[in-house]
């Protein structure tokens, strides 16, 4: 069966370098924003969605926690993509006819020895993957762009450098997520389990309810809070832990935390990832 997986940005984004790892041969379905990646599969334009949730280096996806459990999606799986960053250009310039280069915002910075190296200027655009295709639809040969090889494949340009990131370890990590639960699989590596809760206002609450995956022998690898619904007292929690609701100890550490919270939302039961390692 053939999939097709909505992402948010242009052809030849890391978010589609995200799909053609997870799913070769799937189609995809470029989006503008991560609502309407969401919208696409609720609406059945799209079998899945790939979204980033978090960098090694910049941390969070904004607003991205947010829009998980509001989404009515469930995570199916993990992939962790490299951000490798190339330089690009159209086909027979060189370095020194570069007078600028357009990435998003966040790619600049990350290959500031580079640029500074040729005295190239960095121009801030909403997409780097975008940007690439501009420079191909208007024939620019003073503009480059920093992306991905794949966008250069895409856009039938010339990579002038490849892996010019300053940091060797600048990884995004992405969930894939469809309309319906998948519980059933277990994977080579593990399994991951992911949930959002809110605890009751009684004190110690949040202590108490962590608790139990102490006791348990359950790894959490990642708890981080947000405010919900604009009131800085209603605090929601997102984690992320290792192992499966079926497991025994997992279970029992799951019935703990229930007692101490006043919502708990299981957003998805996946296979961990080798990229994790």
């Amino acid at each position: 069966m053939t999939h097709r997986i909505a992402f948010q940005g242009e052809l030849g984004a890391y978010s589609h370098q995200a799909c053609v790892d997870a799913r070769p041969g799937a189609e995809v379905l470029p989006c503008q924003t991560f609502e309407d990646v969401i919208d696409a599969v609720r609406q059945g334009r799209a079998d899945l969605a790939m979204l980033p949730v978090e960098n090694t280096t910049y941390g969070r996806v904004a607003d991205i926690h947010r829009l998980l459990p509001e989404s009515g999606l469930k995570i199916v799986d993990e992939a962790f993509v490299r951000v490798h960053i190339s330089l690009m250009a159209l086909p027979g310039v060189v370095i020194e006819d570069l007078e600028v280069v357009r990435a998003h915002p966040v790619l600049i910075p990350q290959a500031a020895s580079f640029l500074k190296k040729y005295g190239i200027r960095g121009e801030s655009w909403a997409d780097s993957a975008g940007a690439a295709a501009e420079i191909a639809r208007d024939g620019l040969k003073t503009v480059g762009a920093l992306a991905s090889d794949l966008a250069a494949e895409i856009n039938g340009l010339q990579i002038l450098a490849r892996h010019i990131e300053d940091h060797a370890h600048n990884t995004t990590r992405f969930l894939l997520m469809s309309p319906e639960a998948d519980n059933t699989r277990r994977g080579e590596h593990g399994m991951m389990t992911t949930f959002v809760f809110q605890v009751r206002n009684i004190p110690a609450a949040l202590y108490k309810a962590m608790g139990g995956f102490a006791t348990n022998g359950v790894n959490m690898t990642k708890l981080e809070s947000y405010m919900v619904g604009g009131s800085f007292t209603a605090t929601q929690f997102y984690a992320d832990i290792e192992g499966h609701p079926e497991d025994p100890a997992v279970a029992r550490a799951l019935e703990e935390l229930a007692y101490f919270t006043s919502m708990l939302e299981i957003l998805g039961v996946y296979p961990r990832d080798a990229g994790r390692d």
